[in-house]
Formats: C-alpha cells, sequence, structure tokens
C-alpha cells in the first residue's frame, strides 16, 4: 500500500552498540511479556521464564551458524537478531513445552527467520526496514506451528497435547489461528491505512525522503 522506499540499500543500524542496548532491554524486557502471562509466579510461570531464556540463547546460535555457513563471518547485529527471532517463536509455546523443546523452538527460530530475511524478502521483494515480518511474522508463525508440534500437558495441565504427545488437533486449530491473524491484520491495516489517508497523506514527498 504505501510501496518500497525510493533508497532502501542501507540495511545496516546506524549505531550498533545501542542497538545491542536496545536487544537487551529488550531481552529483559520478554521476560514480563511471557512469565507476566502466566497472572501468577507458580510452575508455568517458571517454565515460561526458563523457556524464554533458552530459547532467545538457541535463537542466536541457530542464526550465527547459518549466517557463519553462508556469509563465512558472524556478526553481532546477527547475534542480537537471532536472540529476537528465539523471543518471537517461544513466545507461543512458553507456558507450554519443556525447556529442552524450547532448545529446538529457539534454534529453529533464529535459522528460518534468516532465511526470511536474506532470502524469502529477496525474492518476494517487499520492502520492510526493520525486518518486522522476517522476524515476528516468520518467527511468530513458527512459533505458533510448534505449540501444535511440541505442547505437553505435563507442563502445563491446562493446556493440551500437541502432535509428537498423541493429539494432531491442536495443531489444526494452531493452523487455522495462523491463517485468520493473517487475513485479520492484512484487512484490518489496509482499512486503517485507506482511513488515515482520508485526513492525511500515508507517505511523504520525494524531497522529503530523500
Amino acid at each position: 500500500v504505501l510501496r518500497k522506499r525510493k533508497n532502501a540499500n542501507t540495511t545496516t543500524p546506524h549505531n550498533l552498540p545501542l542497538a545491542v542496548l536496545g536487544a537487551g532491554i529488550l531481552w529483559f524486557g520478554w521476560f514480563g511479556f511471557n512469565v507476566g502471562s502466566a497472572l501468577s509466579l507458580n510452575d508455568v510461570a517458571m517454565i515460561a521464564f526458563v523457556n524464554t531464556n533458552t530459547a532467545a540463547a538457541a535463537g542466536i546460535v541457530g542464526w550465527i551458524l547459518v549466517e557463519w555457513f553462508l556469509n563465512k563471518k558472524p556478526t553481532m547485529l546477527g547475534a542480537i537478531s537471532g536472540a529476537l527471532a528465539g523471543l518471537v517463536a517461544i513466545t507461543p509455546a512458553c507456558g507450554f513445552v519443556t525447556p529442552f523443546v524450547s532448545i529446538l523452538i529457539g534454534f529453529i527460530g533464529g535459522a528460518i527467520c534468516f532465511w526470511a530475511i536474506f532470502s524469502l524478502k529477496a525474492k518476494l521483494g517487499y520492502d520492510d526496514a526493520l525486518d518486522a515480518f522476517g522476524l515476528h511474522g516468520i518467527g511468530g508463525t513458527w512459533g505458533a506451528i510448534a505449540t501444535g508440534l511440541f505442547a505437553t500437558t505435563s507442563v502445563n495441565p491446562a493446556g493440551a497435547n500437541g502432535l509428537f504427545y498423541g493429539d494432531v488437533s491442536l495443531l489444526w486449530k494452531q493452523i487455522i489461528a495462523i491463517i485468520a491473524t493473517y487475513l485479520f491484520v492484512a484487512v484490518v491495516t489496509y482499512i486503517i491505512i485507506k482511513c488515515v489517508s482520508i485526513f492525511m497523506p500515508i507517505r511523504v514527498s520525494d524531497d522529503e525522503e530523500a
């Protein structure tokens, strides 16, 4: 709807130390986001705490290994991107899976988010300044699918068992939820942008952009 930027060649942060600081603050805040969802300091909250931290660390490893293999050089920007990928991926599952599974979810999340940003984005040709879709979109989609695969009532009796624990129904519910979310977000965002465009421009002028 907005169309691409005129000059979107610069993809690196202008201040990497501040980006690292921001990632650290985000990692810290994510504990409140995931653990606080339990609304109590109980066993499930503690599992969510461990899973959140573990998946973020595993996300770094997953991203860095792929980056190292393909680009021959790991980067600090890649490390913090991998941490974010792990955090996003574990969020749907943090209170429903074992700590060992959180390693798998975070590791795979880091790897597939790297693929989404450096391969999928190039193939589809969309402009995403902050790689929000590559990290949050793809990472969140993987996390929702992983919940349907690895969730177990041994971690959270109030939850359900996933595919690898004998019940395929949760996976189908997760897939339906993913599709519904994509459709809802796309349609409602389009409507919001069109409403905003009635009152103000949604795109800056060429001079302002330059």
